[in-house]
């Protein structure tokens, strides 16, 4: 594909003192990643510098400049890493594997900075690292985590976490499996207080357009039910009927084909066998550990409703195994590839 025609990713560095520069360096290795897309890295080269000689990669780190990157005129291949440095020098003194307030402003610097080429027509799409969300708070930005702060960053009320994986022996479904969440970064008593037929309409929606986005004419959407076995018609409580039903039967009204609640131990096998496209779930945990357990390495994380395309490894900073050389970068690699393809499809 001629350069000109690749979508431009800016790649977000992560936190510094996980795993994202190496996988972000172990992915850039791989030349289906070059034959598809245009990746500039938002960061810190040095950082990357250290990686890639972890890596013993012997890819080149070029450092590019504010004008270079706002023309959108950048180049790279599998032995040049393009990086433009958004964060001060002081993340190179954070240990590997540690919450610090440097690498949790270098993360925030990062994401910001690429969220604004995106909005200024610089990039296409962002595609970030894993970041810290404690060093995030002890650097003192506030937020649960990325999609939170992208929601800001681009003033948006209505988003959604969707963890998404692709075609693939995992899933059987034409285009994978995606699964949004209605509620996300909160403590599990608060799910309660935050589930309204609102909530999961907006959800719905999300999900069928970037399903539409991903390839499916029609996304067939199934919500997930709350409580054990969808409550026992309200034996064991009575969210199903008061609050998810009906926003089921709104969605419907609205035009998606959308069905549940379903008991979700079950749902999430049916999804898996291609019954259904998306799945909307009420909680993180919900969502996340059936859809992780399908597929860690292939699943994306993608952020619905922003106005900007941004996609995101499904996995964490990995403190405990960072600097080692041995993170597997399928995941960045398949977020890569999905970012592009979004990018291709945006209204």
């Amino acid at each position: 594909m001629p350069a000109e025609s690749k979508p431009r990713l800016a790649i977000t560095m992560g936190d510094a003192a996980g795993i994202g520069p190496e996988v972000i360096v172990a992915a850039w290795s791989r030349p289906d990643v070059h034959a598809t897309v245009l990746p500039l890295v938002v960061g810190h080269p040095e950082v990357l510098r250290r990686a890639a000689s972890l890596l013993t990669s012997g890819a080149k780190v070029v450092e590019l400049d504010a004008d270079a990157v706002s023309r959108g005129q950048w180049t790279a291949d599998a032995r040049t890493i393009a990086c433009w440095k958004t964060c001060a020098d002081d993340v190179l003194a954070v240990p590997a594997g540690t919450v610090d307030r440097r690498s949790g402003e270098a993360a925030y610097q990062c994401v910001c900075a690429a969220t604004r080429l995106v909005q200024q027509g610089d990039a296409d799409g962002i595609v970030t690292a894993p970041l810290s969300k404690a060093a995030l708070h002890v650097a003192e930005h506030i937020y649960p985590g990325h999609t939170e702060l992208l929601a800001e960053l681009c003033n948006v009320n209505d988003f959604a976490m969707m963890l998404y994986l692709p075609p693939g022996a995992a899933v059987r479904g034409p285009a994978g499996l995606g699964v949004a969440h209605v509620t996300l970064h909160q403590s599990l008593r608060s799910v309660f207080h935050d589930l309204s037929v609102a909530a999961i309409v907006v959800k719905c929606r999300l999900a069928d357009r970037v399903m539409r986005r991903l390839g499916v004419e029609q996304p067939r959407l199934a919500v997930a039910a709350l409580n054990p076995h969808g409550g026992e018609q309200g034996l064991f409580g009575d969210e199903e009927i008061e609050i998810i039903a009906p926003a089921v039967a709104a969605a419907r009204a609205a035009g998606l084909d959308v069905a549940g609640p379903f008991p979700t131990d079950t749902l999430m096998m049916r999804a898996r066998d291609g019954e259904f496209d998306a799945v909307v779930a009420m909680y993180h945990d919900q969502g996340h550990i059936a859809l992780k357990l399908l597929g860690m390495n292939a699943a994306v994380n993608v952020t619905l409703g922003l106005p900007i395309v941004r996609t995101s490894v499904a996995h964490g900073t990995a403190f405990d195994r960072a600097w080692r050389g041995t993170a597997s970068a399928d995941g960045m690699v398949a977020a890569i590839r999905t970012a592009a393809l979004l990018t291709r499809t945006q209204a």
